[in-house]
């Protein structure tokens, strides 16, 4: 797979757009990401969009942030004497992390998200699967076993789309779905499901994996596989250690 080869883009409910201050470009809120100045003069990123006080925004990506802080634009876009720590990224990519993980955790107790390889493989012959997630430490043959039944699927059924996640690692999927050690994980199609899949995507792209573009998801696992891979910083696509198949 190639980054090129995805374009997931999210659905700007709201319909506003802002100025990104590195580019001065007016896009969608839901390619940018907002920040405030903290009480204590930090740079704190606003996620949600909520947080009271003057904002300012840039491109959902961590060269965008990276780049702005190196010019000290978030100090004079904010008119205040703001500091923006060296690690505003990573705290960036976290947070957002952490919101994926969350919406995932939320869609498996609205029943919009099921574990288990057994679970995942009936979802994937009878359900509208949004996303199939597989553990980024997975073994290599639980990988090739989920993906096998993900072109099948493809295959029976090629105007489906569905998205193969591997972001998390078994810890990080087992918490979210309430369980040790999740390998396998699918999220189902409805709303619960959407927002994890607008939540991960955000993260995809801010990692570098997905790009911006278009007005909804739109995500298509044909013949030539195609599995999103990331993590901080970086795309993976080797298994950092061997699991069992849960």
């Amino acid at each position: 797979m190639t980054q090129a080869a995805l374009t997931p883009p999210i659905h700007n409910r709201t319909g506003r757009t802002r100025m990104c201050i590195l580019t001065r470009q007016l896009r969608p809120e839901a390619d940018l990401l907002r920040f405030v100045a903290g009480p204590d003069g930090t740079l704190v990123p606003d996620l949600r969009a909520r947080l009271p006080g003057r904002g300012v925004w840039v491109g959902l990506d961590r060269a965008s942030i990276a780049e702005a802080a190196g010019k000290r634009l978030f100090a004079r876009a904010l008119k205040a004497d703001v500091t923006a720590d060296p690690g505003i990224a990573d705290d960036v990519a976290a947070l957002l992390r952490k919101a994926a993980l969350g919406r995932l955790g939320l869609a498996r107790k609205s029943g919009a998200a099921v574990a288990g390889f057994a679970k995942v493989e009936a979802a994937l012959a009878k359900e509208p699967v949004a996303a199939l997630l597989t553990a980024s430490d997975a073994a290599d043959d639980a990988l090739r076993k989920i993906t096998g039944r993900l072109r099948a699927r493809a295959s029976n059924e090629p105007d489906t789309n569905t998205l193969h996640i591997r972001a998390f690692d078994a810890d990080e999927l087992g918490l979210a779905m309430g369980r040790s050690n999740v390998i396998h994980a699918a999220v189902l199609g409805g709303p619960a499901g959407r927002s994890f899949l607008e939540s991960a995507v955000r993260l995809l792209r801010f990692d570098g994996v997905a790009r911006a573009g278009g007005t909804d998801l739109d995500i298509t696992f044909r013949n030539d596989e195609k599995t999103v891979t990331a993590g901080p910083g970086r795309a993976e696509r080797v298994p950092n250690k061997p699991l069992k198949d849960r």
